[in-house]
């Protein structure tokens, strides 16, 4: 057998070895799905954004993968970073919001202490060693942590459902946790039975307060190769005594923003993604981007939004910057004159009388 025939078998071989290897760990870390009855956007097996939403197969992940062009990252040290004070456990007046950084929030307000999407994990990956990495870190150290009474998870992706965290913080705090359908049996199965898993559309009382409604958002859902779209994903908006916060998990963009804002008039505060959004012909069905983000503020009727999903781990070619300075150029335009919407540094608080 000549040399070149010998290459070749070689790299047949390792191809086939790789993907056995994906193959399996796609498997292996692949969950359990939601089980119910058909609904406008759930086919008995999967979940479906409505309407024409083009959707991203494996080979067009693949395509992306082998063409990325991605942006400059520089990790930040953390002292560099500007920790928040340690919150106070009971916020009984206003609404107190401080920035942890990524997609995780402390929203506290009338007694109640809440986290968005908490991830304080150093990787968002199934596994420890590789994957997407932290280049921020959390604006709030763990044990600064106020008694958390809920969580609201929007997906089940790795940078917004991250086990380790949830874990500790169910050992330390047992609070109530809100999914969207279909998260829960995971959650149950690595022993956080606290859950509570809505539909969009339905809404979850917290106390006499407080309540959460699911709203509608435009993402997809994966844990592994074999699970795809087999939750829910959802955004969510928070009635609180001082005006209601609109938490947008991931999402791209659809006509669906002007009907949450119809449906809740009272939008105080958004907390709205920015980041992730290169390249557009990739990310644009799943992912706004700054000049988006804006005019789902606008969409929603908020009175300000701030800014997530940005600048923490590196998920598609954007750059570290890039998120901000598009935003910076979209704030701009003559058409967002007068827009209040912001970008908060991890640790940053707002407060809402």
């Amino acid at each position: 057998m000549n040399l070149f025939k010998k290459i070749m078998l070689w790299i047949a071989g390792l191809l086939i070895t790789a993907s056995l290897f994906i193959t399996i760990v796609g498997w292996a870390v692949s969950k359990p799905g939601y089980q119910g009855p058909e609904s406008d956007h759930f086919n008995g097996t999967t979940f479906e954004n409505p309407g024409n939403v083009p959707t991203k197969d494996f080979f067009d992940v693949m395509k992306w993968y082998f063409q990325r062009d991605q942006g400059e990252w520089n990790e930040v040290p953390e002292e560099e970073i500007t920790f928040a004070e340690r919150p106070d456990d009971n916020v009984t007046s206003g609404l107190k919001i401080t920035y942890v950084n990524h997609s995780t929030f402390l929203i506290q307000t009338a007694g109640v202490n809440i986290l968005t999407d908490p991830v304080w994990s150093k990787r968002v990956s199934p596994m420890s060693f590789t994957g997407p990495k932290r280049f921020r870190p959390p604006g709030v150290r763990f044990e600064d942590l106020p008694p958390i009474d809920l969580i609201i998870i929007s997906h089940n992706h790795y940078d917004h459902l991250d086990i380790s965290t949830l874990k500790k913080l169910n050992e330390k705090f047992e609070p109530r946790v809100i999914v969207p359908l279909g998260v829960d049996v995971y959650l149950n199965q690595e022993g956080i039975q606290n859950t509570i898993p809505l539909d969009w559309e339905e809404d979850q009382p917290i106390d006499s307060d407080i309540t959460v409604h699911s709203v509608q958002a435009q993402h997809f859902s994966a844990r592994g190769l074999f699970d795809r779209d087999k939750t829910l994903w959802s955004g969510y908006v928070i009635d609180t005594p001082s005006g209601s916060v609109y938490f947008a998990g991931d999402t791209g963009y659809g006509d669906f923003f002007t009907s949450i804002g119809e449906n809740h008039p009272d939008i105080k505060v958004g907390l709205i993604p920015i980041g992730a959004y290169k390249p557009r012909w990739f990310m644009k069905p799943m992912h706004v981007n700054p000049e988006e983000a804006i005019q789902i503020h606008k969409d929603v009727g908020a009175e300000i939004s701030f800014g997530m999903h940005f600048g923490t781990f590196p998920l598609a070619d954007d750059g570290m910057k890039d998120p901000e300075n598009d935003f910076a150029k979209a704030m701009q335009q003559p058409k967002n004159s007068g827009v209040n919407f912001k970008l908060l540094t991890e640790g940053d608080s707002f407060q809402v009388q």
